[in-house]
């Protein structure tokens, strides 16, 4: 058993305690929350800073771990992709390796679950072996080529079946993102998936292209398809923005994480939240920043009491895998979000967004969410300089 204490205790899910208490097994579970008079002296581990729930990191790619520092910044999404997709030759031993470190580098920066994209195999045995809860998002799109749907889905639903889903894992098949995603594709997707109960990623309006795309059928998407051999003749503007494609087509019943968001305004947030009422919208600043220089305006969030969540994106696209660097970055550049509300997207809400929330994402008596210490001062303004150390 454990006593740890330091000058503040934020649960996330209740009121902060100055000098705090947690009580923990050797499993990690917390048996009970106090202060420190409760205690003796000589009882408790006691720490400078702040005690946190563990993070949960709600998009990752793992298995692109290997591309670190391999494609240029700013370049803007379109040409980012087509470097990702051309990218080939990479030995096995090399991408595992990668894989490893990748899995390593979140659990030593206080990420106790992650919502990871796969489109192979190649992240299971980590997964299987991993401290890091993971829930696997096996990523599916076929260009929007109708025709071809049903032979993609057989191909990503053996990736489907081979992912790992013990020790707590899960899985689901799920879209890529509305402009690579065949009205029949999502069809299948629909059919393989329960129909309730799971989580649903997609990207969503990462770029302006994106919209214009749908709504004109015009910008940097058309030459994109023109470049890889796709045919578009089919395919009609639907006179709306990309995220109402998506919403048509996919299950409401599920709990939808709608990823990166850029270019989402109030009425695409509106229209989602009418759609369903278990949206969730998750955030990955670094990433946005590496691709396209630009980030969502969180306000926009903030006014729609969205349920927001923290993701890093792969190393593929960020200079490393740290959900306190994402809030970091957040509050450098819109330092209106408060810390309060950045931990609880860096916490309790992405554990919801996961499925996780019985166990992860607040300081509650029965869960083991793993805890952090920040070092932080009681005013819990983030510097450059903050950092995490892993306590449990």
């Amino acid at each position: 058993m454990r006593k740890i204490t330091a000058d503040m205790l934020l649960p996330v899910a209740s009121e902060p305690i100055k000098e705090g208490v947690v009580v923990i097994d050797e499993e990690g579970r917390i048996l009970a929350l106090g202060k420190r008079p409760d205690y003796g002296p000589d009882e408790l581990e006691v720490y400078k800073g702040v005690i946190v729930p563990g993070f949960v990191n709600t998009h990752c790619h793992l298995e692109l771990s290997h591309m670190k520092s391999r494609v240029d910044t700013g370049t803007g999404l379109l040409p980012f992709l087509q470097k990702v997709v051309k990218f080939r030759d990479i030995p096995m031993e090399e991408i595992l390796d990668a894989i490893e470190r990748a899995d390593q580098e979140m659990y030593e920066n206080g990420i106790v679950a992650v919502g990871d994209i796969s489109n192979k195999l190649d992240t299971k045995k980590q997964k299987d072996k991993s401290p890091i809860r993971y829930y696997t998002f096996v990523e599916m799109f076929d260009f929007l080529q109708n025709e071809g749907a049903q032979k993609t889905f057989n191909s990503y639903k053996e990736v489907y079946d081979g992912q790992s889903d013990n020790d707590g894992n899960r899985k689901s098949c799920v879209p890529h993102a509305p402009y690579t995603v065949s009205p029949r594709l999502f069809d299948l997707i629909n059919e393989a998936n329960p129909e309730e109960g799971i989580t649903i990623s997609i990207h969503n309006q990462e770029t302006e292209h994106e919209d214009n795309f749908f709504l004109y059928k015009s910008g940097g998407f058309v030459e994109f398809y023109e470049s890889f051999g796709f045919p578009l003749h089919h395919f009609e503007p639907t006179g709306k923005t990309s995220i109402h494609y998506a919403l048509e087509r996919m299950n409401p019943n599920c709990r939808t994480l709608f990823v990166h968001n850029t270019m989402t305004g109030p009425e695409d947030i509106r229209a989602a939240h009418a759609w369903s009422d278990k949206v969730y919208w998750a955030t990955c600043a670094n990433a946005n920043l590496y691709i396209e220089n630009r980030l969502p305006y969180y306000q926009h969030f903030l006014d729609a009491g969205a349920r927001m969540t923290i993701g890093t994106d792969s190393l593929t696209s960020n200079w490393q895998l740290s959900v306190l660097e994402e809030m970091k970055t957040i509050s450098r550049y819109q330092s209106y979000v408060p810390f309060e509300v950045l931990l609880r997207w860096a916490t309790l809400n992405g554990a919801e967004a996961l499925g996780f929330d019985a166990g992860l994402g607040s300081i509650e008596v029965g869960k083991t969410p793993g805890l952090n210490l920040l070092d932080l001062d009681e005013d819990l303004v983030l510097s450059a300089d903050t950092r995490v150390k892993r306590l449990v």
